[in-house]
C-alpha cells in the first residue's frame, strides 16, 4: 500500500462529492476531516512530521495504537474512508471502493492479525475525527434560517435560470481551524452601488457586459476550464438537465494530486499535502462567505438583465449566492500560497483536473499563475464583477500566508 492508493481514495471522494452536488463550502468541510485523519495517523509513526492536535481549533491527539501489529498506512486509509463515509449521502460508493480494496489486500497475503489491528486502528481514529467534526456547528447551522430576500438594489437576489435561495448563509459560523476569526482577513467594501452612468460601479457592471459579448476561443476556455459549478441545469423546453462538475475546493484538491505526484510524494508527504491544502480551503471559505453575507451584493446578472439587456446570458451560470468577494478568487489565492510552501515558487504542472468532466488540459508554470487564471475566469464567465477577482485573491492570500506561518508540521520548522 503505498501514496497511489491515498490518491485513489480522494479520487473517489472526489466522485462522491461530485455525485451528491454538495455545495462548494460544504465539499471543503467534506474533504478535510478525512484529510486530517489520514495524515494523523501517519505522522504518528514518523519522527519527521508533526501532529496537527493542538494547532487545530479543539483537535487533541489520536489515541495510540493498542496492539503493537498495526499497518499505519492501512489504517491510515481505513481512517479517511470511514470519515469520508459518514459525511457524504452516498456512502454505498466508497463502501463498494472500500471493499475492493480490502479484498485485494488480504489476496497479496497481509497476515490477517495485522490488517484487523490495522483496520480497528483506522476505526478508532475515524472515531475519534468524527467526534471531534461533530462539534463543528454544521448540524446546528442544518437548522438556521434562510437567507431573507429584500427590495434593495443593491442586495443579492436569486438568479437564472433556477432562482435558488442563497448557498450557506450562515457558514462564517462554522468553526474555523487556524484564523482567529472569520473576519480577520474581512476585506475593504465593494465599490459603492451607483447605476449613474459612468460612476465607478456603473463602468465595472459595463466590463462585465462588454466583456461577455466579446469573449474569444482563450477566454471562453479558461472561463469553462474554472467554472467548478457543482450543478449546472439546462431548460430544454419543459424539460431540465443538468451537468455535475466538481466544486472550486475539488479542483485544488486535484492540483495537490498533481503536484505530490510529480515531486514523487510518498503515501505520508502526499498525505501531508492533502490536509494542508484542505485546512487552507476549509477557513478559506468560512472567511469568504463571512464577506459575501456581509456585503450582500448583487450578482451582475440581476443588473444586467434589469437596466441594460434583459437577454444578456452569461457564459457559466451565475451560482446562488452573493457576489462579493469571489469565492474561487479567495480559495484559489489561498491554496496557491500553500501549495507554493509545499512545492516551490516555479513549479510547472499540467492540469488535466478537468478532463474527467470533458475539458482539456490546461499547464501552468506556477500555483500563482494558476490562480491568477482561476480569478479572471470569473470575469470571462460574466459572474463576477473585477473588484471581487482582484480583491478575493488578495484575500485568499492573506489567508494562505496566515496558514502557512501558523501550521507547524514539519519538526525541523518548530521554533
Amino acid at each position: 500500500m503505498d501514496q497511489e492508493t491515498l490518491h485513489n481514495s480522494m479520487q473517489k471522494l472526489t466522485d462522491v462529492i461530485v455525485h451528491d452536488i454538495f455545495s462548494p463550502p460544504v465539499a471543503s468541510r467534506i474533504y478535510v476531516y478525512p484529510s486530517i485523519a489520514a495524515y494523523e495517523v501517519l505522522a504518528s509513526g514518523s519522527e519527521e512530521y508533526k501532529t496537527l492536535a493542538g494547532q487545530l481549533t479543539d483537535l487533541k491527539p489520536i489515541p495510540s495504537p493498542k496492539q503493537e501489529n498495526v499497518s499505519l498506512p492501512l489504517a491510515s486509509i481505513k481512517a479517511f474512508l470511514t470519515v469520508g463515509k459518514a459525511l457524504v449521502f452516498s456512502a454505498d460508493m466508497i463502501a463498494e471502493f472500500e471493499e475492493e480494496l480490502f479484498n485485494q489486500i488480504r489476496k497479496d497475503g497481509m497476515n490477517s492479525k495485522k490488517f484487523e489491528a490495522s483496520i480497528a486502528y483506522g476505526e478508532e481514529v475515524a472515531a475519534h475525527i468524527l467526534k471531534w467534526a461533530s462539534t463543528d456547528m454544521y448540524k446546528e447551522s442544518r437548522t438556521f434560517s434562510k437567507y431573507s430576500i429584500t427590495d434593495s438594489p443593491n442586495k443579492w437576489k436569486p438568479t437564472p435560470p433556477d432562482y435558488k435561495d442563497g448557498i450557506e448563509p450562515h457558514w462564517s459560523k462554522m468553526r474555523i481551524l487556524v484564523l482567529d476569526s472569520a473576519d480577520q482577513y474581512r476585506p475593504k467594501p465593494p465599490t459603492p452601488f451607483d447605476m449613474m452612468e459612468g460612476s465607478p460601479f456603473h463602468e465595472e457592471l459595463m466590463e462585465v457586459y462588454e466583456t461577455g459579448k466579446r469573449l474569444n476561443e482563450e477566454r471562453t476556455e479558461i472561463a469553462k476550464f474554472w467554472d467548478c459549478n457543482p450543478y449546472v441545469s439546462h431548460h430544454v423546453g419543459h424539460a431540465m438537465l443538468a451537468t455535475k462538475k466538481i466544486t472550486p475546493g475539488g479542483h485544488w484538491i486535484g492540483i495537490t494530486k498533481i503536484a505530490s505526484k510529480k515531486a514523487e510524494a510518498d503515501m505520508l508527504e502526499s498525505a501531508h499535502a492533502y490536509a494542508l491544502v484542505s485546512i487552507t480551503l476549509f477557513d478559506g471559505f468560512i472567511s469568504c462567505w463571512d464577506e459575501k453575507y456581509n456585503s450582500l451584493l448583487v450578482r451582475p446578472e440581476t443588473l444586467i438583465n434589469e437596466y441594460i439587456d434583459d437577454e444578456w446570458v452569461p457564459l457559466l451560470q451565475t451560482p446562488p449566492f452573493p457576489e462579493y468577494t469571489s469565492g474561487h478568487s479567495v480559495i484559489s489565492g489561498a491554496a496557491s500560497v500553500m501549495l507554493t510552501k509545499l512545492y516551490g515558487e516555479n513549479f510547472s504542472f499540467d492540469d488535466d483536473t478537468e478532463m474527467l468532466y470533458g475539458l482539456p488540459m490546461r499547464s501552468f508554470t506556477s500555483f500563482k499563475q494558476a490562480a491568477d487564471e482561476a480569478a479572471i475566469s470569473r470575469l470571462y464567465g460574466g459572474i463576477h464583477y473585477r473588484p471581487a477577482i482582484e480583491t478575493g485573491i488578495t484575500q485568499g492570500r492573506a489567508v494562505g500566508k496566515y496558514l502557512v506561518e501558523n501550521i507547524k508540521t514539519n519538526n525541523n520548522e518548530i521554533d
